[in-house]
């Protein structure tokens, strides 16, 4: 069982990466986060957008990938009113989407330095 949820978190976090390409997200990194110790979630995967617009285009375009993929919708989100940050949680896999200029600001990659980080190729 706990084999098959690894296998499930993987395929959603890999859904999650292929929503945010489709809108054309930047500075996509998968955070493996099944090492360490305390972590809220399996995978953290953040990414940049240019624009409020283009936030929210990743956030729906997540939405639907994971949707049609694996039947799933977000348990939580959070962030639609300030649109500087957006936070798709599903559970086992937490989608951060952050404006360019609040990324470092957040400096997630640097909380959870210790996870096992893996950028996307644009």
């Amino acid at each position: 069982m706990a084999k098959k949820k690894q296998q499930d978190a993987k395929k959603l976090a890999d859904l999650v990466v292929k929503g945010m390409q489709e809108k054309k997200a930047s500075d996509i990194v998968v955070m493996d986060m099944r090492e360490v110790k305390n972590a809220v979630a399996d995978f953290f995967v953040i990414c940049s957008a240019n624009s409020d617009k283009q936030l929210s285009a990743i956030a729906d375009s997540i939405d639907e990938f994971v949707y049609k993929g694996m039947k799933e919708n977000p348990w939580h989100k959070e962030g639609q009113n300030n649109k500087e940050w957006l936070l798709l949680d599903y559970i086992t896999v937490v989608a951060h989407l952050f404006r360019k200029d609040r990324r470092e600001f957040f400096g997630l990659e640097k909380l959870w330095g210790d996870s096992k980080i893996t950028a996307i190729e644009e």
